[in-house]
C-alpha cells in the first residue's frame, strides 16, 4: 500500500511538471501565433471606422446638418485615410516567417528538454516529500530549521534558560539583533549574568544603535567588568564609548591600559593600537620611550601607510580636543589617499573603515569597505574579516561585494 501511494505521488509530480511546461509554452508561443493576425485585425478595424464615418457623413448631409461643400471636404479627407489604410494591406496572405517556426520548435522541444536535463542533474526526483515536521525531526546542517526547532521548543518551554543561551548568539550571527536582544535578556534572567552573556547583550545593543555604545550598553559592560575585571572585550568597548563621546584623553588611557594588560600575541592588540593612535597616543611597541608604550607588545609597523609619525604624536600631546580631532581627520584622509594609490594593505583598510565609523561618517565607511573588499574579496580570510568588522560597526554590507 505504501509503495502504491509513493507511485501515485511520483505520477502526480510529473503530471504537474508536464502541465506547467505546457502552460509556459502556450504563454511564450501566443505572441508569435497571433502577431500577423493582430496586425490584419487592426487594419480591418480602421477601414471599418472610416466607412462608418462616410455613412454618417451622408446622413448628416441628407438631414441638412452640413452643407454640400463641407460634406465634399470631409468625404475627401476620410477617403484619403481609407485609401492609405487599404494601401497598407498586403496583396496576398503573408506566410509565417521562417524564424518563427524555429522559435516555436525551440519553445516546444528544446526548452522542456533542457529543463528536464537540468532537473535530473541538480535535483533529486527520487527524494520523497518532506514536510516541515519531518525536517524539524532531522534538521541536519540547515541553520534555519535548527532555529525554527529551537523556537518551537522555547515557545513550549519559555523558562528553558539554556535554550535561550544557545539561541542568542545564533540570532546575533544571523543579524536578527532584536531577537538576539530578547534571547540574551531571557538567558540572563533565567541563568544569571555572566561575562559572556553580558558582553553578548552589549554587542547586540550596539548593533541595534548602529555601532554606538549607548548608555545602557555601557552599564551592561560595567556589570561584566565587576564579574571579570580583566575582561578585554568589555574594557575595549568602554574605552570606545569614551572615544565616541569625544573624551579622547580618557579613551586613550583606557586603550593604553588594555594594551598593557594584553598578552604579546593577543589578536585584538593591533586594533587597540589603532585606537590609541587615533586618540593621540603612541602605539604599543612603536616607540619604547613614548608614554604608555609597551616594549613587549608587538605594534603595527610605524612606517605603514597612514600611521602617525613621532612628530604627529608629539604635536597631538599639546593640542586641544578640537584640534586633535581635526588632526585625526587629516590623518584619515591621508590614509584614504594612500590606500587609493596602493590598495594592498589589509591593516590599512581595517583602520580606514573603523576610523570613518568612529568619525560617524557611515557613507565613507561603506565606500571604504567596498574598496577594501575589491582588494581583498570575501572568499578570502581577510575579506571575511572586513565583513565581520562592518557588521560589528553597523555598516551596511549590501552591494559592498558587487
Amino acid at each position: 500500500m505504501k509503495a502504491r501511494f509513493t507511485y501515485l505521488g511520483d505520477m502526480l509530480f510529473w503530471i504537474l511538471v508536464a502541465a506547467l511546461t505546457a502552460a509556459l509554452a502556450v504563454i511564450l508561443l501566443y505572441p508569435l501565433l497571433r502577431g500577423a493576425k493582430a496586425a490584419e485585425n487592426i487594419r480591418a478595424g480602421e477601414a471599418a471606422v472610416y466607412r462608418d464615418q462616410l455613412r454618417e457623413l451622408d446622413r448628416d448631409l441628407n438631414g441638412g446638418l452640413i452643407t454640400a461643400e463641407e460634406a465634399d471636404y470631409a468625404r475627401a479627407e476620410i477617403g484619403r485615410r481609407l485609401i492609405a489604410v487599404s494601401a497598407d494591406e498586403p496583396a496576398e496572405t503573408p506566410k509565417p516567417a521562417r524564424h518563427h517556426r524555429f522559435t516555436e520548435a525551440f519553445v516546444l522541444l528544446v526548452l522542456p528538454v533542457l529543463g528536464l536535463c537540468l532537473y535530473l542533474t541538480t535535483g533529486r526526483p527520487d527524494l520523497p516529500s518532506q514536510p516541515l515536521e519531518a525536517r524539524l525531526e532531522n534538521p541536519g546542517n540547515d541553520v534555519a530549521v535548527l532555529i525554527t526547532k529551537a523556537e518551537r521548543h522555547l515557545a513550549e518551554k519559555p523558562d528553558d534558560g539554556k535554550g535561550w543561551d544557545v539561541l542568542a548568539p545564533i540570532y546575533f550571527r544571523t543579524m536578527r539583533v532584536n531577537d538576539a536582544q530578547v534571547a540574551y535578556r531571557n538567558a540572563i534572567r533565567l541563568l544569571g549574568p555572566s561575562p559572556v552573556r553580558l558582553d553578548g547583550l552589549a554587542e547586540t545593543l550596539m548593533a541595534v544603535s548602529d555601532g554606538v555604545v549607548t548608555e545602557e550598553a555601557r552599564q551592561v559592560l560595567e556589570q561584566s567588568l565587576t564579574l571579570e575585571p580583566d575582561n578585554p572585550r568589555a574594557r575595549f568597548y568602554i574605552a570606545l564609548s569614551m572615544e565616541q563621546a569625544g573624551r579622547t584623553d580618557e579613551a586613550r588611557q583606557g586603550f593604553e591600559a588594555l594594551a598593557k594588560q594584553s598578552p604579546a600575541d593577543a589578536p585584538w592588540l593591533p586594533l587597540v593600537n589603532e585606537h590609541i593612535a587615533m586618540n593621540g597616543g603612541a602605539k604599543s611597541g612603536a616607540d619604547p620611550a613614548a608614554p604608555g608604550a609597551n616594549p613587549a607588545a608587538p605594534g603595527a609597523n610605524p612606517a605603514a601607510p597612514g600611521n602617525p609619525t613621532q612628530q604627529d604624536v608629539a604635536a597631538a600631546e599639546t593640542m586641544s580636543a578640537g584640534d586633535r580631532q581635526q588632526m585625526i581627520r587629516g590623518m584619515v584622509d591621508s590614509l584614504d589617499a594612500k590606500l587609493s594609490e596602493d590598495p594592498n594593505n589589509f591593516e590599512g583598510w581595517v583602520r580606514l573603515v573603523r576610523s570613518y565609523a568612529v568619525l560617524n561618517d557611515k557613507d565613507r565607511a561603506a565606500g571604504a569597505l567596498k574598496r577594501g573588499l575589491a582588494a581583498f574579496p570575501p572568499p578570502g580570510e581577510q575579506g571575511r574579516q572586513l565583513l565581520a568588522l562592518a557588521r560589528e560597526l553597523g555598516i551596511a554590507t549590501e552591494g559592498a561585494t558587487q
